[in-house]
Protein backbone atom coordinates (compact mmCIF):
# COMPACT_ATOMS: atom_id res chain seq x y z
CA UNK A 1 0.00 0.00 0.00
CA UNK A 2 1.60 3.30 -1.03
CA UNK A 3 2.54 5.81 1.62
CA UNK A 4 1.53 9.39 0.96
CA UNK A 5 4.17 12.06 0.76
CA UNK A 6 1.83 14.61 2.28
CA UNK A 7 -0.87 16.86 0.94
CA UNK A 8 -0.62 20.03 -1.08
CA UNK A 9 -2.41 22.92 0.55
CA UNK A 10 -2.60 26.42 -0.85
CA UNK A 11 -1.77 29.18 1.60
CA UNK A 12 -3.02 32.04 -0.51
CA UNK A 13 -6.34 32.70 1.17
CA UNK A 14 -5.50 31.98 4.76
CA UNK A 15 -2.06 33.51 5.16
CA UNK A 16 -2.58 36.41 7.55
CA UNK A 17 -0.34 39.37 8.05
CA UNK A 18 1.56 39.04 11.30
CA UNK A 19 1.55 41.86 13.78
CA UNK A 20 4.85 43.60 13.62
CA UNK A 21 5.65 43.22 17.29
CA UNK A 22 9.00 44.82 16.59
CA UNK A 23 9.99 42.16 14.07
CA UNK A 24 11.52 42.49 10.65
CA UNK A 25 9.95 41.37 7.40
CA UNK A 26 8.68 37.82 7.62
CA UNK A 27 10.90 35.12 6.17
CA UNK A 28 9.81 33.40 3.03
CA UNK A 29 8.62 29.80 2.96
CA UNK A 30 11.70 28.82 0.94
CA UNK A 31 13.78 28.43 4.12
CA UNK A 32 12.76 27.58 7.68
CA UNK A 33 12.09 30.49 10.03
CA UNK A 34 14.44 30.83 12.99
CA UNK A 35 13.36 30.86 16.63
CA UNK A 36 14.69 34.42 16.75
CA UNK A 37 12.20 35.38 14.03
CA UNK A 38 9.39 34.00 16.18
CA UNK A 39 10.46 35.57 19.49
CA UNK A 40 10.80 38.91 17.71
CA UNK A 41 6.98 39.00 17.62
CA UNK A 42 5.87 40.59 20.89
CA UNK A 43 2.42 39.00 20.94
CA UNK A 44 3.92 35.53 20.57
CA UNK A 45 6.19 36.16 23.55
CA UNK A 46 3.16 37.11 25.62
CA UNK A 47 1.06 34.09 24.61
CA UNK A 48 4.02 31.75 25.08
CA UNK A 49 4.75 33.02 28.59
CA UNK A 50 1.07 32.90 29.57
CA UNK A 51 0.87 29.30 28.36
CA UNK A 52 3.97 28.20 30.29
CA UNK A 53 2.52 29.68 33.48
CA UNK A 54 -0.84 27.96 32.94
CA UNK A 55 0.62 24.53 32.11
CA UNK A 56 3.03 24.51 35.04
CA UNK A 57 0.26 25.68 37.37
CA UNK A 58 -2.15 23.03 36.05
CA UNK A 59 0.34 20.23 36.68
CA UNK A 60 0.90 21.50 40.21
CA UNK A 61 -2.86 21.64 40.82
CA UNK A 62 -3.37 18.08 39.57
CA UNK A 63 -0.76 16.77 41.97
CA UNK A 64 -2.11 18.87 44.85
CA UNK A 65 -5.74 17.94 44.32
CA UNK A 66 -4.97 14.25 43.86
CA UNK A 67 -3.03 14.27 47.13
CA UNK A 68 -5.82 16.18 48.88
CA UNK A 69 -8.46 13.66 47.82
CA UNK A 70 -6.25 10.73 48.82
CA UNK A 71 -5.48 12.40 52.15
CA UNK A 72 -9.18 12.77 52.92
CA UNK A 73 -10.45 9.43 51.62
CA UNK A 74 -7.42 7.09 51.65
CA UNK A 75 -8.91 5.75 48.41
CA UNK A 76 -6.56 5.05 45.51
CA UNK A 77 -9.57 4.74 43.21
CA UNK A 78 -10.90 8.22 44.06
CA UNK A 79 -7.39 9.64 43.67
CA UNK A 80 -7.16 8.08 40.20
CA UNK A 81 -10.65 9.36 39.31
CA UNK A 82 -9.58 12.84 40.41
CA UNK A 83 -6.53 12.76 38.14
CA UNK A 84 -8.57 11.42 35.22
CA UNK A 85 -11.18 14.15 35.77
CA UNK A 86 -8.49 16.69 34.98
CA UNK A 87 -8.12 15.20 31.47
CA UNK A 88 -11.52 13.89 30.32
CA UNK A 89 -13.32 17.28 29.99
CA UNK A 90 -10.84 18.38 27.31
CA UNK A 91 -12.73 16.30 24.75
CA UNK A 92 -16.15 17.59 25.82
CA UNK A 93 -14.97 21.18 25.95
CA UNK A 94 -13.33 20.89 22.55
CA UNK A 95 -16.62 19.87 20.94
CA UNK A 96 -18.98 22.18 22.82
CA UNK A 97 -17.08 25.35 23.76
CA UNK A 98 -14.24 25.89 21.29
CA UNK A 99 -16.56 27.66 18.85
CA UNK A 100 -16.87 30.54 21.33
CA UNK A 101 -13.43 31.68 20.20
CA UNK A 102 -14.83 32.14 16.66
CA UNK A 103 -17.98 34.00 17.71
CA UNK A 104 -16.31 36.26 20.28
CA UNK A 105 -13.03 38.23 20.30
CA UNK A 106 -10.31 35.68 21.02
CA UNK A 107 -8.28 37.80 23.41
CA UNK A 108 -11.34 38.40 25.57
CA UNK A 109 -12.21 34.68 25.49
CA UNK A 110 -8.76 33.82 26.81
CA UNK A 111 -8.94 36.42 29.56
CA UNK A 112 -12.40 35.26 30.67
CA UNK A 113 -11.24 31.62 30.70
CA UNK A 114 -8.24 32.53 32.85
CA UNK A 115 -10.38 34.46 35.32
CA UNK A 116 -12.95 31.66 35.44
CA UNK A 117 -10.29 29.04 36.11
CA UNK A 118 -8.77 31.26 38.78
CA UNK A 119 -12.09 31.43 40.63
CA UNK A 120 -12.69 27.67 40.33
CA UNK A 121 -9.21 26.69 41.52
CA UNK A 122 -9.31 29.19 44.38
CA UNK A 123 -12.63 27.64 45.46
CA UNK A 124 -10.89 24.26 45.72
CA UNK A 125 -8.58 25.73 48.36
CA UNK A 126 -11.46 26.61 50.70
CA UNK A 127 -11.50 24.45 53.84
CA UNK A 128 -14.15 21.78 54.16
CA UNK A 129 -15.10 21.50 50.48
CA UNK A 130 -16.57 17.99 49.92
CA UNK A 131 -14.62 15.61 47.68
CA UNK A 132 -17.45 15.43 45.15
CA UNK A 133 -17.43 19.23 44.86
CA UNK A 134 -13.64 19.26 44.45
CA UNK A 135 -13.90 16.84 41.54
CA UNK A 136 -16.73 18.87 40.00
CA UNK A 137 -14.69 22.10 40.29
CA UNK A 138 -11.72 20.41 38.63
CA UNK A 139 -13.99 19.13 35.86
CA UNK A 140 -15.33 22.65 35.18
CA UNK A 141 -11.86 24.19 35.32
CA UNK A 142 -10.58 21.76 32.70
CA UNK A 143 -13.74 22.15 30.61
CA UNK A 144 -13.32 25.90 30.16
CA UNK A 145 -9.67 25.48 29.23
CA UNK A 146 -10.83 24.21 25.81
CA UNK A 147 -11.91 27.62 24.39
CA UNK A 148 -8.70 29.13 25.80
CA UNK A 149 -6.58 26.57 23.94
CA UNK A 150 -8.54 26.99 20.70
CA UNK A 151 -8.40 30.79 20.89
CA UNK A 152 -4.66 30.72 21.46
CA UNK A 153 -4.09 28.32 18.55
CA UNK A 154 -6.14 30.55 16.26
CA UNK A 155 -4.28 33.68 17.39
CA UNK A 156 -0.94 32.05 16.61
CA UNK A 157 -2.04 31.81 12.99
CA UNK A 158 -3.00 35.50 13.08
CA UNK A 159 0.27 36.79 14.53
CA UNK A 160 2.81 34.41 12.95
CA UNK A 161 3.05 34.67 9.18
CA UNK A 162 4.50 32.06 6.85
CA UNK A 163 6.95 29.58 8.35
CA UNK A 164 7.04 31.50 11.61
CA UNK A 165 3.86 29.63 12.51
CA UNK A 166 5.55 26.21 12.31
CA UNK A 167 8.58 27.46 14.26
CA UNK A 168 6.22 28.94 16.85
CA UNK A 169 4.40 25.63 17.25
CA UNK A 170 7.74 23.84 17.65
CA UNK A 171 8.75 26.27 20.40
CA UNK A 172 5.38 25.88 22.09
CA UNK A 173 5.31 22.08 21.99
CA UNK A 174 8.85 21.83 23.33
CA UNK A 175 8.16 24.32 26.11
CA UNK A 176 4.95 22.49 27.04
CA UNK A 177 6.82 19.19 27.29
CA UNK A 178 9.33 20.75 29.68
CA UNK A 179 6.62 22.58 31.65
CA UNK A 180 4.64 19.38 32.11
CA UNK A 181 7.68 17.38 33.14
CA UNK A 182 8.79 20.15 35.51
CA UNK A 183 5.28 20.48 36.97
CA UNK A 184 5.06 16.77 37.72
CA UNK A 185 8.69 16.46 38.83
CA UNK A 186 8.63 19.28 41.38
CA UNK A 187 4.89 19.22 42.06
CA UNK A 188 5.14 16.68 44.85
CA UNK A 189 8.02 18.52 46.51
CA UNK A 190 6.25 21.89 46.26
CA UNK A 191 3.02 20.47 47.67
CA UNK A 192 4.92 18.80 50.50
CA UNK A 193 6.72 22.05 51.34
CA UNK A 194 3.89 24.56 50.93
CA UNK A 195 0.84 22.41 51.55
CA UNK A 196 -2.09 21.53 49.29
CA UNK A 197 -4.12 24.71 49.72
CA UNK A 198 -1.19 27.06 49.21
CA UNK A 199 -0.27 25.13 46.05
CA UNK A 200 -3.82 25.51 44.74
CA UNK A 201 -3.73 29.24 45.46
CA UNK A 202 -0.45 29.47 43.52
CA UNK A 203 -2.17 27.84 40.57
CA UNK A 204 -5.03 30.36 40.86
CA UNK A 205 -2.48 33.18 40.89
CA UNK A 206 -0.86 31.81 37.72
CA UNK A 207 -4.17 32.31 35.89
CA UNK A 208 -4.36 35.93 37.09
CA UNK A 209 -0.84 36.61 35.84
CA UNK A 210 -1.66 34.92 32.52
CA UNK A 211 -4.77 37.10 32.10
CA UNK A 212 -2.78 40.27 32.83
CA UNK A 213 -0.07 39.33 30.32
CA UNK A 214 -2.67 38.69 27.61
CA UNK A 215 -4.56 41.90 28.40
CA UNK A 216 -1.44 44.09 28.30
CA UNK A 217 0.63 42.57 25.48
CA UNK A 218 -1.87 40.98 23.09
CA UNK A 219 -3.75 43.55 21.03
CA UNK A 220 -7.52 43.52 20.74
CA UNK A 221 -9.07 42.12 17.56
CA UNK A 222 -12.71 41.79 16.51
CA UNK A 223 -14.29 38.36 16.49
CA UNK A 224 -13.31 36.22 13.52
CA UNK A 225 -16.88 36.16 12.18
CA UNK A 226 -17.16 39.94 12.42
CA UNK A 227 -14.21 40.46 10.10
CA UNK A 228 -14.74 40.61 6.29
CA UNK A 229 -13.71 37.46 4.42
CA UNK A 230 -13.25 37.08 0.65
CA UNK A 231 -15.62 34.82 -1.23
CA UNK A 232 -18.95 33.32 -0.23
CA UNK A 233 -19.52 32.96 3.50
CA UNK A 234 -20.51 29.53 4.77
CA UNK A 235 -23.60 29.29 6.90
CA UNK A 236 -22.58 29.02 10.53
CA UNK A 237 -24.19 26.68 13.00
CA UNK A 238 -23.50 24.40 15.89
CA UNK A 239 -21.96 21.63 13.80
CA UNK A 240 -20.32 23.67 11.05
CA UNK A 241 -16.81 23.12 12.46
CA UNK A 242 -17.46 19.38 12.81
CA UNK A 243 -18.72 19.18 9.23
CA UNK A 244 -15.71 21.13 7.97
CA UNK A 245 -13.23 18.92 9.79
CA UNK A 246 -14.71 15.67 8.50
CA UNK A 247 -15.86 16.58 4.98
CA UNK A 248 -13.00 18.73 3.68
CA UNK A 249 -9.96 16.64 2.64
CA UNK A 250 -7.63 19.60 3.26
CA UNK A 251 -8.68 19.43 6.93
CA UNK A 252 -9.58 15.77 7.37
CA UNK A 253 -6.25 14.35 6.15
CA UNK A 254 -3.90 16.24 8.54
CA UNK A 255 -6.42 15.76 11.36
CA UNK A 256 -6.51 11.98 10.88
CA UNK A 257 -2.74 11.82 10.66
CA UNK A 258 -2.61 13.83 13.87
CA UNK A 259 -4.95 11.37 15.58
CA UNK A 260 -2.43 8.56 15.09
CA UNK A 261 -0.91 9.83 18.34
CA UNK A 262 -3.51 7.72 20.16
CA UNK A 263 -1.57 4.61 19.09
CA UNK A 264 2.01 5.65 19.68
CA UNK A 265 1.17 7.21 23.07
CA UNK A 266 -0.06 3.84 24.39
CA UNK A 267 3.29 3.21 26.17
CA UNK A 268 2.38 6.01 28.60
CA UNK A 269 -0.72 4.08 29.65
CA UNK A 270 1.23 0.90 30.43
CA UNK A 271 4.45 2.50 31.69
CA UNK A 272 4.29 0.94 35.16
CA UNK A 273 3.64 -2.67 34.07
CA UNK A 274 6.15 -2.27 31.23
CA UNK A 275 8.84 -1.16 33.68
CA UNK A 276 8.02 -4.08 35.96
CA UNK A 277 8.16 -6.59 33.09
CA UNK A 278 11.58 -5.22 32.12
CA UNK A 279 12.91 -5.60 35.65
CA UNK A 280 12.79 -1.93 36.55
CA UNK A 281 11.11 0.12 39.24
CA UNK A 282 10.04 3.73 39.74
CA UNK A 283 13.12 5.09 37.95
CA UNK A 284 12.35 2.93 34.92
CA UNK A 285 8.77 4.26 34.87
CA UNK A 286 10.13 7.80 34.79
CA UNK A 287 12.55 6.97 31.98
CA UNK A 288 9.79 5.34 29.93
CA UNK A 289 7.54 8.38 30.32
CA UNK A 290 10.40 10.77 29.57
CA UNK A 291 11.74 8.96 26.49
CA UNK A 292 8.98 9.86 24.06
CA UNK A 293 8.72 13.40 25.45
CA UNK A 294 12.46 13.86 24.98
CA UNK A 295 12.30 12.47 21.45
CA UNK A 296 9.37 14.70 20.60
CA UNK A 297 11.25 17.79 21.81
CA UNK A 298 14.34 16.93 19.76
CA UNK A 299 12.27 16.03 16.71
CA UNK A 300 10.27 19.26 16.84
CA UNK A 301 13.39 21.41 17.01
CA UNK A 302 15.23 19.56 14.23
CA UNK A 303 12.17 19.29 11.96
CA UNK A 304 11.31 22.98 12.23
CA UNK A 305 14.87 24.24 11.90
CA UNK A 306 16.48 21.92 9.33
CA UNK A 307 13.64 20.77 7.07
CA UNK A 308 12.28 23.23 4.52
CA UNK A 309 8.49 23.87 4.69
CA UNK A 310 7.53 22.13 1.43
CA UNK A 311 9.41 18.98 2.40
CA UNK A 312 7.72 18.85 5.82
CA UNK A 313 4.33 18.43 4.18
CA UNK A 314 5.64 15.78 1.78
CA UNK A 315 7.11 13.80 4.66
CA UNK A 316 4.07 14.08 6.93
CA UNK A 317 2.44 10.77 6.01
CA UNK A 318 5.65 8.77 6.14
CA UNK A 319 6.67 10.14 9.53
CA UNK A 320 3.19 9.56 10.96
CA UNK A 321 3.33 5.89 10.03
CA UNK A 322 6.91 5.54 11.28
CA UNK A 323 5.93 6.99 14.68
CA UNK A 324 3.63 3.99 15.08
CA UNK A 325 5.68 1.49 13.09
CA UNK A 326 8.81 1.56 15.25
CA UNK A 327 6.70 0.35 18.20
CA UNK A 328 6.13 -2.96 16.41
CA UNK A 329 9.71 -3.79 17.49
CA UNK A 330 8.29 -4.34 20.99
CA UNK A 331 7.02 -7.68 19.66
CA UNK A 332 10.57 -8.93 20.22
CA UNK A 333 10.37 -7.98 23.94
CA UNK A 334 13.48 -5.78 23.97
CA UNK A 335 15.42 -5.06 27.19
CA UNK A 336 14.99 -1.70 28.89
CA UNK A 337 17.80 0.23 27.10
CA UNK A 338 16.53 -0.88 23.68
CA UNK A 339 12.93 -0.16 24.69
CA UNK A 340 13.92 3.39 25.66
CA UNK A 341 15.67 3.85 22.31
CA UNK A 342 12.56 2.67 20.45
CA UNK A 343 10.35 5.05 22.43
CA UNK A 344 12.74 7.93 21.78
CA UNK A 345 12.68 7.17 18.04
CA UNK A 346 8.87 7.15 18.09
CA UNK A 347 8.94 10.54 19.80
CA UNK A 348 11.32 11.94 17.18
CA UNK A 349 8.99 10.83 14.37
CA UNK A 350 6.20 12.68 16.21
CA UNK A 351 7.69 15.82 14.62
CA UNK A 352 5.23 15.32 11.73
CA UNK A 353 2.60 16.83 14.04
CA UNK A 354 4.09 20.24 13.21
CA UNK A 355 3.25 19.75 9.53
CA UNK A 356 -0.20 18.33 10.35
CA UNK A 357 -0.97 21.24 12.67
CA UNK A 358 0.20 23.87 10.19
CA UNK A 359 -1.66 22.23 7.28
CA UNK A 360 -4.89 22.02 9.27
CA UNK A 361 -4.85 25.53 10.74
CA UNK A 362 -3.77 27.08 7.43
CA UNK A 363 -6.55 25.40 5.45
CA UNK A 364 -9.47 26.11 7.79
CA UNK A 365 -11.47 29.32 7.19
CA UNK A 366 -10.50 31.98 9.74
CA UNK A 367 -14.05 32.35 11.09
CA UNK A 368 -14.18 28.63 11.97
CA UNK A 369 -10.57 28.15 12.98
CA UNK A 370 -11.09 27.83 16.74
CA UNK A 371 -14.09 25.51 16.42
CA UNK A 372 -12.34 23.22 13.94
CA UNK A 373 -9.22 23.14 16.09
CA UNK A 374 -11.41 22.20 19.06
CA UNK A 375 -12.89 19.29 17.10
CA UNK A 376 -9.39 18.02 16.27
CA UNK A 377 -8.25 18.38 19.87
CA UNK A 378 -11.40 16.71 21.21
CA UNK A 379 -10.91 13.67 19.00
CA UNK A 380 -7.26 13.45 20.02
CA UNK A 381 -8.02 13.69 23.77
CA UNK A 382 -10.90 11.22 23.59
CA UNK A 383 -8.88 8.79 21.49
CA UNK A 384 -5.85 8.93 23.78
CA UNK A 385 -7.95 8.32 26.88
CA UNK A 386 -9.81 5.41 25.27
CA UNK A 387 -6.63 3.84 23.88
CA UNK A 388 -4.85 4.03 27.22
CA UNK A 389 -7.79 2.44 29.05
CA UNK A 390 -7.99 -0.37 26.50
CA UNK A 391 -4.23 -0.85 26.63
CA UNK A 392 -4.32 -1.06 30.42
CA UNK A 393 -7.07 -3.66 30.26
CA UNK A 394 -5.17 -5.68 27.65
CA UNK A 395 -2.02 -5.56 29.77
CA UNK A 396 -3.90 -7.50 32.46
CA UNK A 397 -3.79 -10.63 30.30
CA UNK A 398 -0.96 -9.92 27.83
CA UNK A 399 2.57 -8.62 28.24
CA UNK A 400 2.90 -4.82 28.03
CA UNK A 401 5.41 -5.20 25.20
CA UNK A 402 2.88 -7.18 23.16
CA UNK A 403 0.21 -4.55 23.82
CA UNK A 404 2.52 -1.76 22.63
CA UNK A 405 3.49 -3.73 19.52
CA UNK A 406 -0.18 -4.35 18.71
CA UNK A 407 -1.01 -0.65 19.15
CA UNK A 408 1.84 0.26 16.81
CA UNK A 409 0.65 -2.23 14.19
CA UNK A 410 -2.92 -0.91 14.33
CA UNK A 411 -1.57 2.63 14.00
CA UNK A 412 0.39 1.63 10.89
CA UNK A 413 -2.75 0.16 9.31
CA UNK A 414 -4.79 3.27 10.12
CA UNK A 415 -2.04 5.54 8.79
CA UNK A 416 -1.78 3.49 5.60
CA UNK A 417 -5.55 3.81 5.14
CA UNK A 418 -5.35 7.60 5.45
CA UNK A 419 -2.39 7.62 3.06
CA UNK A 420 -4.25 5.46 0.54
CA UNK A 421 -7.27 7.78 0.58
CA UNK A 422 -4.99 10.75 -0.03
CA UNK A 423 -3.06 9.13 -2.87
CA UNK A 424 -6.38 8.10 -4.41
CA UNK A 425 -7.17 11.79 -4.87
CA UNK A 426 -3.87 12.35 -6.61
CA UNK A 427 -2.56 14.32 -3.60
CA UNK A 428 -4.63 17.36 -4.57
CA UNK A 429 -7.22 18.18 -1.90
CA UNK A 430 -9.22 21.39 -2.12
CA UNK A 431 -7.29 24.55 -1.56
CA UNK A 432 -7.91 26.64 1.54
CA UNK A 433 -9.86 29.27 -0.37
CA UNK A 434 -12.20 26.63 -1.80
CA UNK A 435 -13.42 25.42 1.60
CA UNK A 436 -16.12 28.10 1.70
CA UNK A 437 -17.42 27.05 -1.68
CA UNK A 438 -17.51 23.30 -1.02
CA UNK A 439 -19.39 23.34 2.26
CA UNK A 440 -22.63 21.33 2.06
CA UNK A 441 -25.52 23.82 1.56
CA UNK A 442 -27.27 22.92 4.78
CA UNK A 443 -28.34 25.52 7.27
CA UNK A 444 -28.95 25.40 10.96
CA UNK A 445 -26.30 22.74 11.59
Amino acid sequence: MPITEGIAISREASMPRADSGGSSAPPTDAVPATFGDVFAVGEFRALWLAQILSVAGDQLARVALTLLVFERTQSSLLAAVTFATSLVPLALGGLTLSGLADRLPRREVMICCDLGRCALVASMALPGVPVAVLIALLFLSTLISAPFTSARAALYRDILAGDRYVAGIAITLTAMQFAQVLGFAVGGAVVAFLGVRTSLLLDAASFIISAVIIRVWVRARPSARAEPHPGPRARSGRFTAVRLAFTEPALRTPMLFGWLVVFYNVPEGVAAPLAQSLGGGAIAVGLILASQAFGASVGAIVFSRLVVPARRVRWMGRLAILACGVLVAFAFHPPLPVALAILTASGIFDCYQLAANASFVTAVPAEHRSGAFGVAQAGMSLGQGTAMILAGAAAQTHSPSSVIAAAGAIGVLCGAAVAASTSGRGNHPPRARDVHETLPPRGGA
